[in-house]
């Protein structure tokens, strides 16, 4: 089980650098207006149109790798069985004792002879 999540924690790193890699590569929206003037048309290394269609669908399958990871990760990471720490408190909860019967009230306290009373109206 080990294992495999290690395998999970190191597709999910590398899917993550490379498509934050991919993103920065890509051009945006506005690039097109100035490869339409003849500016970025002959500098490609996929040509006019081919990096586009490369690159968005590589990003997109690596993001897809990556939430996939992200549930597993998620999944296995909950259904882990909680080891015991061998801590005392841990059985306190579960061994309360049960609560004592109940006391029957003092005798009232009667002053000493010597004591100064206050009178009662």
């Amino acid at each position: 089980m080990s294992a495999l999540l290690t395998i999970l924690l190191a597709a999910q790193m590398i899917a993550a650098v490379a498509m934050i890699g991919l993103i920065l590569v890509q051009h945006g929206k506005g690039a097109d207006m100035g490869a339409a003037f003849g500016s970025g048309g002959s500098g490609s290394l996929f040509g006019a149109s081919g990096s586009a269609n490369f690159l968005s669908r590589t990003t997109a399958v690596l993001a897809t790798v990556f939430f996939a990871c992200t549930l597993l990760l998620a999944y296995f990471g909950s259904n882990r069985p909680v080891a015991s720490s061998g801590s005392v408190l841990e059985g306190a909860a579960l061994a309360v004792p049960a609560p004592a019967a109940p006391v029957a009230p003092a005798a009232p306290v009667v002053p000493a002879s010597g004591a100064a009373q206050i009178p009662s109206k």
